[in-house]
């Protein structure tokens, strides 16, 4: 997958990542425990993305953000469990 456009959307404790491609949006969501947390709570592919990378472009951007804003994710998602446990090198961005 090329570089894609992500943007981050928040609103009060809640907020996503949101890819778009061709009409078509794959998303992140998390909720915000404290200044320090973020719950990752559901990962969104739809079909037409499914086998691009969007989801794991979503989670990759989740991680930059923790290390870049000093914050910890707790991967509720199982999506984002999953991604976790395949790149060890993500292990500081993240409260398990």
């Amino acid at each position: 997958m090329s570089k894609v456009d992500i943007r981050r959307e928040e609103s009060g404790s809640k907020g996503r990542y949101v890819l778009t491609r061709d009409g078509a949006e794959a998303e992140l969501t998390y909720s915000i425990l404290s200044p320090q947390t973020r719950i990752a709570d559901h990962t969104g592919v739809p079909d037409a993305m499914r086998g691009t990378g969007a989801g794991q472009a979503l989670v990759k951007r989740l991680v930059e953000d923790a290390r870049a804003e000093g914050w910890k994710i707790v991967p509720l998602c199982p999506f984002v469990n999953a991604q976790r446990a395949m790149h060890p090198d993500w292990a500081d961005a993240f409260n398990v």
